[in-house]
């Protein structure tokens, strides 16, 4: 290679430009006439590649890193330089055998060896003639194998068809360097310079951005015609890549940062999978389309489904909204549209269930029952809409669960307590970012069908914001004419709610608005009575604390007589909550101990209960002696049920004023004003001068200042106060009251009658008496409940004095004059 040209262009390759490679000879037609009369070696050192092909006449830089690669380069370096090079069949072998190789390489000859810091070499090797593997003779140190030419079959120097296939292939190569930005313009005059047909083609084959197997079967061309018009065909390909690509490039061309950076590669490749004729995201494209396969959706939202997920796909994944888009495809897939449980109609079993977990409660389960049978006997009925309402603790949201077993239903609970954002219920639009579906909608996707038990705890708890009012968006849910087509924001379509079993609770009724109350069928559910609450503890509490705390029956037993006193003395509640506390607090004690081996009653005791809970806090007030004038007991409802309070009044010599103590609200002092009103006005028909009662200053009373109380169902317990304070007569003994007053004396109906019955029972009060149209609540009440107590129904205010006043004087009775 005496006549060889040495060119200092970087890179003639029509790939990325690489600005450290070494500088490339160029053959001249002479360099090749030389190199094809050279006579080759019967046998030669074969240098596997993982992944090039090296053509004849080619110059190329390989780096080697196998320790039998290093050593053949240098053996072969240090004698004639001559050695075969082959592509190996799969890039991932590390030490392919002869049967994992290419049959066909180049024989090489090497330029320069360079030795690199990391112990690898760089070897530049230049392609000589092409050959074919005959026989291996040996694999150790390295392959060495006996080859024999593989002769090329050249056209004639005047085939003008060739000569055209070879200009194209000089044009495209300019081409392809002016359209690709990473290859210099100075290549130009490389390619030029080329004057070697033959050349010209393995020099563009080596440089193209091809497969190892497509190089090696351009090599395997023993026809340089046939190679050429590949050649040719694979310069289209690539060229009409680079001519996409800057034309993508044009459209989008600014000044991009990290994010637009992005969207522009990702915009290449939308475009140019496109014109291959496919699409992005193909495979969660097809899931979701196989999965709406398998709904069972009306055509309505069939076609809706098939409008937004077209939408989808049309849609750029850098796109904000894609992600919203995927979401609300994903929720739409997931939710239970037509899918229902089958309810369990057996009804014996449904009641055994409900008796099993919860004591009492018999107008709940009586509803339950009903709703079952009735839905037994007509499969499509609508489910009921029911608003459990009572003190805390009675088990108002325990229930539902039971109310699913029973049905064979899933079960759902969500907590409306502080909730104040409309779009909590109803859902978000998809305008915005961040968007997500109601709560509703997301507990019915948890449930997974469509007729789940679905809880609405603490209604009563819900609040107004300048985000919306969420009570007035329950309304179309718990509205059995509407809830079919429940409309979420973020759905955009109706979802039927109507087989859903909505069972609200709630402390009380007064928060809750009208319109809401009005589509729910309200049960009151009352507080406990103290058997009622010994029971629960004997069957439920106590074995669930002593399973909760690692003991069995055989470690801790307790008695009714024990309960009783734990209920009577430590706790002040209408449920049980307060009760299991001090239950599990007793069993703590005892744990304590088996675990520290220590002595311990394995029946709990009176005296144990008050080691461990100390001294009785919470006696029940009793009633009261009939010895002092003006002290009468009334019956009160609080949050955690009924109990008892005291009226007291008091009369001193003064200018006829009345004043009131006890933290009274409005209403109770308007029925203390009222009450004595009404007896100035009727002081004959109670025996009174009108005298005394200008000369004398009242004072009423209402223990337990700390306490705020409020309504008029003390006024009837007020007036009687009154009346025996001014005649000094003895109130009957055992005897209770509630009831409000008019101005005319009429005595008015009130409420929390139970819980009032089961507060004078603690107190072992006799006799109640209340207005006659609260005898109607009376009748519902279990008898159970009314033993040991007479009622009295009056109309009139004259009736309460003549059932509650006796006609004996009060001891050291005051002469009023």
């Amino acid at each position: 290679m005496s006549n060889q040209k040495i060119i200092t262009f970087d890179s003639l390759s029509l790939q990325e430009f690489d600005s450290e490679a070494e500088l490339i000879p160029l053959l001249t037609p002479e360099d090749e006439e030389e190199m094809a009369n050279e006579e080759l070696p019967s046998s030669l050192p074969i240098l596997p590649l993982r992944n090039t092909v090296l053509f004849p006449g080619v110059v190329i830089p390989i780096t080697a890193g196998r320790d039998k690669s290093i050593k053949l380069i240098n053996e072969a370096n240090a004698g004639n330089k001559i050695i075969g090079v082959v592509a190996q069949r799969n890039e991932e072998d590390e030490d392919p055998s002869p049967n994992e190789i290419n049959q066909i390489g180049t024989v090489a000859r090497i330029l320069r060896v360079l030795k690199m810091p990391d112990g690898n070499i760089t070897v530049i090797l230049q392609g000589k003639k092409r050959f074919e593997i005959d026989e291996v003779i040996s694999e150790t140190p390295y392959i060495s194998a006996k080859i024999k030419e593989v002769p090329e079959k050249r056209p004639g120097s005047h085939d003008t068809e060739f000569s055209a296939i070879v200009e194209s292939v000089k044009e495209l190569a300019i081409q392809i360097i002016k359209e690709s930005p990473n290859i210099p313009t100075e290549a130009t005059f490389a390619i030029k310079n080329i004057e070697s047909q033959s050349f010209l083609i393995n020099f563009v084959s080596s440089n193209m951005n091809l497969t190892v197997e497509e190089k090696q079967n351009l090599l395997m061309m023993s026809v340089l015609k046939e190679r050429a018009l590949e050649t040719l065909r694979y310069m289209n390909v690539e060229l009409q890549k680079l001519e996409l690509k800057n034309d993508i490039q044009s459209k989008v061309r600014f000044d991009l940062d990290q994010q637009q950076r992005e969207y522009f590669l990702h915009q290449q490749m939308k475009t140019i999978q496109e014109e291959l004729g496919g699409v992005s995201n193909e495979q969660e494209f097809e899931e979701m389309r196989s999965r709406s396969k398998a709904k069972k959706w009306d055509e309505k939202t069939s076609k809706h489904f098939e409008k937004e997920f077209s939408k989808f796909q049309r849609m750029n994944p850098q796109a904000p909204d894609f992600g919203i888009q995927r979401n609300y495809l994903d929720l739409f897939l997931d939710l239970p549209w037509t899918k229902f449980s089958k309810d369990n109609f057996d009804l014996k079993h449904a009641q055994k269930v409900l008796d099993r977990d919860h004591f009492g409660l018999e107008d709940v389960k009586k509803r339950m029952i009903e709703h079952l049978a009735v839905l037994k006997l007509r499969n499509d009925m609508k489910s009921p809409i029911i608003c459990l309402t009572g003190p805390p603790g009675v088990g108002k949201t325990s229930i539902g669960k039971s109310v699913a077993e029973a049905l064979g239903r899933e079960y759902v609970r969500i907590s409306l307590g502080g909730l104040r954002d409309e779009a909590e219920i109803r859902g978000h639009r998809k305008t915005y970012i961040g968007a997500m579906p109601g709560r509703i909608i997301q507990s019915i996707k948890k449930a997974g069908t469509s007729n789940p038990v679905f809880i609405l705890d603490e209604i009563d708890k819900l609040s107004v914001s300048n985000q919306g009012d969420p009570s007035s968006a329950l309304l179309e849910v718990l509205d059995p004419e509407q809830n079919n087509a429940f409309y979420d924001n973020f759905l955009e379509m109706g979802y039927d709610l109507s087989k859903v079993m909505f069972i609200a609770t709630s402390n009380t009724m007064s928060t809750i608005q009208p319109a809401l109350k009005d589509r729910m069928e309200v049960i009151k559910m009352s507080g406990y009575t103290t058997e009622e609450k010994v029971e629960i503890a004997k069957q439920h509490l106590f074995p669930k604390q002593l399973k909760e705390h690692g003991l069995t029956s055989k470690d801790l037993t307790i008695g009714k007589k024990e309960l009783e006193k734990i209920v009577e003395g430590y706790t002040r509640e209408s449920g049980v909550r307060s009760l299991e506390q001090k239950i599990a607090q007793v069993i703590r004690n005892a744990a304590k101990s088996v675990a520290m081996e220590e002595e311990y009653n394995k029946k709990v005791t009176g005296e144990d209960i008050v080691k461990v809970l100390g001294a009785p806090k919470l006696e029940r007030d009793k009633a009261e002696g009939n010895d002092v004038a003006g002290v009468v007991t009334g019956l009160a409802w609080t949050s955690v049920g009924g109990d008892i309070l005291f009226i007291e009044s008091l009369i001193s010599k003064g200018k006829g004023a009345l004043t009131l103590t006890g933290n009274l609200g409005v209403v109770m002092k308007e029925s203390a004003t009222i009450a004595l009103e009404y007896i100035k006005a009727n002081a004959e028909l109670f025996g009174l001068n009108q005298d005394v009662l200008s000369k004398y200053n009242i004072h009423l009373h209402v223990p337990e200042g700390a306490t705020p109380k409020d309504g008029p169902s003390a006024g009837i317990a007020m007036l009687t106060s009154l009346v025996s304070l001014l005649t000094q007569r003895k109130i009957k003994k055992g005897l209770a009251m509630t009831g409000e007053i008019t101005l005319r004396g009429k005595v008015l109906p009130v409420g929390g009658i139970k819980e009032k019955i089961l507060a004078a029972k603690r107190a072992n009060i006799k006799e109640i008496i209340l207005c006659h149209e609260n005898k109607s609540d009376i009748e519902e009440i279990k008898s159970d409940y009314l033993d040991g107590l007479t009622f009295h129904y009056v109309k009139e205010m004259s009736e309460v004095i003549d059932l509650a006043l006796t006609n004996q004087k009060v001891k050291n009775a005051k002469v009023l004059d």
